[in-house]
């Protein structure tokens, strides 16, 4: 089963790791490890909204 309130949560935390980033970038000397691994994050997170959507419009 689906849950509408997991699917929330992935938003909100890939939104999170976008300002995440956004400052990093904007620091005058940027961590580029950090910068990377919170990109392969919010990756990782896509990802699953993606499969969840995927899921949610599969007929039962």
């Amino acid at each position: 089963m689906l849950n509408p309130h997991r699917l929330q949560s992935l938003k909100d935390r890939h939104a999170a790791i976008d300002t995440r980033i956004l400052e990093e970038d904007a620091r005058p000397l940027p961590d580029n490890l950090e910068l990377a691994r919170l990109k392969r994050e919010k990756l990782r997170l896509k990802e699953e909204m993606e499969r969840f959507e995927a899921q949610r419009r599969r007929p039962q």
